[in-house]
C-alpha cells in the first residue's frame, strides 16, 4: 500500500537530549577518515579557535539516524522498512557541532511523494542546542521500494 501524502506537514516531539562527547566525535572521525587535529586534539582545536574538539560535518547522520526511529516506525504511516533505501543526504549549518554540546533533533516529514511507482519520504531534522539555538539543519530522503 502506497504511503499517505497527507503525512507531509507531521512534525514529531523532540529527541532526548544527547550529550556530544570527545570520543564519539573522535571515534567517528576515525571511522570517516577525517584526520584533521580539529577532530582529535583539543589544544590543537583551540589553537584553531574553536571551544573545543569539532565533529566532521556527517556526524550529525548518527544522530539523525535514531532521530528518525520515530518516523520510520511509526505504523500509522506504514512504512515498510526492510524495503527502504536511503537516497539522499545533507547538511545546513548555522555552526559547528563541538565536544560537550548537548543536541535535540525535531522531526519534520516535508514531503511524501511516488516516484516510478516507489514512495519517497523526504525528512527534515531541525537540530538544536540545550538553549534551544539552531545548529544545524539535516535533509533525509529515503525511497521505500514498490512491491
Amino acid at each position: 500500500m502506497p504511503l499517505d501524502p497527507a503525512f507531509a506537514g507531521r512534525v514529531y516531539p523532540p529527541t532526548a537530549p544527547y550529550e556530544v562527547g570527545r570520543e564519539k566525535i573522535r571515534e567517528f572521525a576515525a571511522a570517516v577518515g577525517a584526520e584533521h587535529p580539529v577532530h582529535h586534539d583539543p589544544r590543537a582545536a583551540r589553537a584553531l579557535g574553536h571551544r573545543d574538539v569539532m565533529a566532521p560535518p556527517t556526524f550529525l547522520a548518527a544522530l539523525m539516524q535514531r532521530a528518525s526511529d520515530p518516523v520510520v516506525l511509526d505504523p500509522e504511516l506504514g512504512l515498510d522498512y526492510t524495503r527502504v533505501v536511503h537516497r539522499d543526504q545533507r547538511f545546513v549549518f548555522v555552526r559547528p557541532v563541538y565536544a560537550g554540546d548537548v543536541l535535540r533533533m525535531v522531526m519534520h516529514i516535508d514531503a511524501v511523494k511516488s516516484l516510478a511507482g516507489n514512495d519517497l519520504l523526504e525528512l527534515r531534522a531541525e537540530t538544536e542546542d540545550a538553549a534551544g539555538g539552531p545548529v544545524a539543519t539535516v535533509f533525509m530522503s529515503l525511497v521505500s521500494r514498490a512491491s
